[in-house]
């Protein structure tokens, strides 16, 4: 059976390549797909600063739901510091350090801020560099012993201009900047050592200015008095759930961030064992080896579980789009062996041998173009993790995960289809009578398949029913039913195309019986006799530029509309970040509401929360971003509150979105079940519900509710409003300008009016589409090259009844032009119900927002697709004699 498949194939190798093409395409993109999978579930960063600690224990950083997918928290979870002396007495254990981390940044002599790598966690006790192991041994000087030294990376030191012995002045957990001796450097020279990156203090000072010794308010004001002496700084009017020291200090005592262990040689795996039956339902994880590296950064929890959605969600488009080409591929490359395999019904061979000769010519096919197809994806999978970490999705020392399982998933998923696609394309064939068989061989069927019709349309509807979404949810959820009815829109076309285009060349012919050139007439019978064929070329091309459309102006849509809701309730002009310190110091919203024009300021942060409730008798959990907000929010901030109000937002109270409150039963006074982004779980009562969800998330947590339950606890940024005059920006710019590392720029950016100012997950998405539609395009080149060749014999037969090949060529520029045409109007006909819906649930109009541009380039490079690839084909053919 293979040898006479491999034979059949060497006389249909332009046909073919069309296959191949649509497989080494598909294996490609699912490789790529499986990879990103693997490497969010897999993957893990490297050890990094805690390289030399054999055993390190840690709260687990990912929140876990029966029956769902982990989910990461980004906020650092704390450990008590008993442990530490603990296992200091286990059998084998040599060394037992806890590591706390703290916001820290050094000022260079011109007052600007120098951060040692994230600033937010930069700031570490002397005992840590033992966790470092060799990179740790590079230390030129002693360890800083008293409260006025620190040690700092070389790589920083260089970086600030400062060499041991001198005295440097560093920002440390919201602080005004004090000054340190510099009393040691780390790290290997002239080496930027990522392992050892940070400023380190004594021990005791470290657990001091950190609030882990239980005495931070004191601690605190020593180092304020200080500070200010030597540097005249102002420093009153800390406020109370503004996230400065006294909102939290108490949740940190006692406490650090993870524990290393260093072990005798030979005894780590003792060791582990030891600790992990200690610690057995307490809910610490005990680490070694590759799993070290991700203790020491939560947030790469966060990324793995990024990756792992972002594959989820384009795996569903992938597999129908790679499916959807391949089988229409297979279905132009069997439809010109027809005759073939309808001369063998003829000799004998059996339906099932029919299908089975069918299948193994494609089976061969595509084995030789998936293995390239598999290597190219691996190579994809690295230039998308590039992207991401480009944008600051995931972090730059992540790395992917390389092993068979993606290709192996590739050829499983592209032999499936290959088999199931090619049986079903020869199905017909194989079923009828021979004679019949031999008879339609060089024709379609009269009529299309009614079942087949019937199908498509029912299909269309459901799309059509599918796309209502966004009138109901304003959510991303409803937003992403608009690119999924169109997809699937598509693919009711390719069931229903065989009878449209009939019904177009019909109508086509009957428009151009009189008065019409030999050519137009030409095009148009060909068009209504060879419906089938010419079907499959306009479905394809038509999911082009559905696909693009809709998912395109999805994204672009929900941006719009996200940034409309953002913009209207953002009542401040003003927004004071300090992004090099790690958080705006302690005492800057009482210092702002004081400077001359200012009429209101309030702080506002992000973070993560699991809102837990119950669904069709299911507890759901479903994460989600969280804004923090203070009672006074509502001076700078107007969320469009329908009932409650934001300046109940005291003690464990919650502000919840529209859309929230109607599909999780959470009206005002209703108390719902949170995980903060800790890992604590907590109950809040709803005390507002507002409209403008898509801005500001579907729920907003007070300030004493989130205090002492985010990686720090200095604010993110204040908002501030002034009265407008020209003088209060002033006096406001010249306030930040006096303070080290605090950032003044308006609350809201002025808008580009494009995609420069989309966030990272957008722009992953436009890259998908383009990928796609690279891969689309090549399909459809391939596809119609194929179509084209196979036509040799009609092309010949016109030549022989006196056509010219002037005529030919303009023949088949004008079946071109109405496939093209054909294609582009069911497209937007397709199209048109879903972004409309979407444009009128998002923002209040039946039409969506997107580049203007978009829709005539895509009518411009379909038609530029259809042609050029009709045209040189043709023009090979007509090189080569009639007969």
């Amino acid at each position: 059976m293979f040898r006479t498949a491999i034979r059949m194939a060497g006389h249909r190798i332009t046909a073919l390549i069309a296959v191949a093409c649509a497989v080494l395409g598909g294996a490609a993109l699912v490789t790529a797909t499986g990879v990103l999978a693997e490497s969010g579930l897999r993957s893990r960063l490297p050890a990094g600063r805690l390289a030399g600690a054999d055993v390190v224990i840690a709260a687990d950083q990912e929140f876990r739901a029966p029956g769902e997918l982990p989910t990461a928290l980004v906020e650092r979870r704390r450990i008590p510091s008993r442990l530490v002396g603990e296992l200091a007495g286990l059998p084998g254990v040599t060394a037992a350090v806890g590591d706390i981390s703290f916001p820290a940044a050094l000022l260079d002599a011109r007052g600007r801020v120098v951060a040692a790598g994230d600033p937010r966690v930069a700031g570490h006790g002397w005992s840590s560099t033992r966790l470092a192991g060799t990179a740790g041994a590079h230390v030129d000087g002693n360890a800083p012993t008293g409260a006025g030294e620190v040690a700092v990376d070389r790589a920083t030191a260089a970086a600030a201009g400062i060499a041991k012995g001198d005295s440097v002045r560093v920002v440390v957990d919201g602080r005004p900047a004090a000054p340190y001796r510099v009393s040691a450097l780390i790290g290997a020279p002239g080496a930027q050592d990522r392992a050892t990156g940070g400023v380190y203090f004594a021990d005791p000072t470290a657990a001091r200015l950190s609030g882990r010794d239980g005495a931070d308010d004191t601690g605190r004001a020593d180092d304020i008095g200080r500070a200010g002496v030597a540097g005249g700084a102002d420093v009153s009017g800390a406020a109370p759930g503004s996230g400065g020291a006294n909102s939290a200090g108490g949740a940190r005592a006692g406490t650090v961030d993870l524990v290393g262990l260093r072990t005798e040689p030979g005894a780590e795996g003792r060791v582990a064992a030891e600790v992990r039956a200690r610690l057995a339902g307490t809910g610490l994880l005990t680490v070694t080896g590759a799993d070290r590296g991700d203790t020491a950064e939560p947030g790469a929890g966060a990324s793995r579980s990024l990756l792992v959605l972002l594959a989820g969600s384009l795996s569903g488009i992938v597999l129908l789009i790679t499916g959807f080409v391949t089988a229409s591929a297979l279905a132009v490359s069997i439809a010109g062996q027809r005759r073939d395999l309808a001369l063998m019904r003829a000799v004998g061979a059996t339906p099932r041998q029919i299908r089975r000769l069918a299948a193994a010519q494609s089976t061969v096919v595509a084995a030789v173009a998936v293995v390239p197809g598999a290597g190219l994806g691996y190579l994809l999978a690295g230039q998308f993790r590039r992207l991401l970490a480009d944008r600051g999705v995931v972090p730059p020392g992540l790395p992917l995960t390389f092993s068979p399982l993606p290709a192996l998933a590739a050829v499983l998923l592209l032999g499936l289809t290959v088999q199931v696609s090619a049986r079903c394309s020869a199905w017909r064939t194989s079923r009828m009578p021979a004679t019949e068989a031999v008879a339609e061989s060089r024709s379609e069927p009269r009529d299309p398949s009614r079942a087949r019709t019937r199908a498509g349309i029912v299909v269309v509807v459901a799309a059509t029913a599918m796309s209502a979404l966004p009138l109901f949810s304003r959510t991303l959820v409803g937003a992403t039913a608009t690119s999924v009815a169109g997809i699937v829109g598509a693919i009711g076309l390719a069931l229903a195309g065989p009878a449209l285009v009939r019904g177009i060349g019909g109508a086509a012919a009957r428009a151009t019986r009189s008065g019409s050139s030999a050519p137009t007439w030409l095009a148009t019978a060909n068009l209504r006799a060879y419906a089938l064929r010419n079907a499959g070329i306009v479905s394809t091309l038509a999911m082009a530029v559905v696909f693009v459309l809709t998912y395109t102006f999805t994204q672009t849509t929900v941006l719009a509309a996200t940034d409309r809701d953002t913009r209207a309730g953002t009542l401040a002009e003003q927004r004071l970040t300090a992004p090099g310190l790690g958080g705006l110091p302690t005492g800057t919203l009482a210092a702002v509401r004081r400077t001359p024009g200012v009429s209101a300021a309030a702080p506002v942060g992000t973070t993560t929360v699991v809102w837990q409730y119950r669904q069709f008798g299911d507890t759901v959990s479903e994460p989600g971003s969280a804004t923090i907000l203070t009672p006074d929010a509502s001076d700078v901030l107007d969320l469009d509150v329908r009932a409650g109000a934001l300046d109940r937002l005291t003690g464990a109270t919650v502000a919840v979105s529209g859309e929230a409150a109607r599909t999780r039963s959470a009206g005002v006074g209703r108390r719902i079940s949170l995980v903060l982004g800790d890992g604590t779980r907590t109950e809040a009562t709803v005390v507002a519900v507002y409209e403008r969800g898509l801005g500001f998330g579907p729920v907003v947590l007070s300030g004493d509710l989130a205090a002492g339950h985010t990686t720090t606890r200095l604010d993110q940024s204040l908002l501030v409003r002034t009265d407008g005059t020209r003088a209060a920006g002033h006096h406001l710019a010249a306030f930040a300008a006096s303070r080290p590392g605090l950032v003044l720029a308006p609350a809201e950016p002025p808008s580009t009016g494009g995609l420069r100012d989309a966030p990272p997950e957008v722009w992953i998405n436009l890259v998908t589409i383009v990928v796609l539609l690279v891969y689309l395009l090549l399909s459809i080149a391939n596809k119609l090259v194929a179509a084209t060749a196979q036509r040799r014999t009609e092309l010949a037969a016109l030549r022989l009844n006196g056509t010219t090949p002037r005529q030919i060529r303009a023949m088949m520029r004008r079946e071109a032009a109405i496939t093209a045409a054909t294609a582009l109007v069911t497209a937007l006909l397709l199209s048109a119900p879903p972004l409309a819906l979407l444009g009128q649930g998002f923002l209040g109009r039946p039409w969506p927002a997107g580049p203007a541009w978009l829709l005539p380039g895509l009518a411009a490079l379909v038609t530029v697709t259809a042609f050029v690839t009709v045209e040189l084909p043709t023009r090979r053919t007509l090189r080569t004699p009639p007969v």
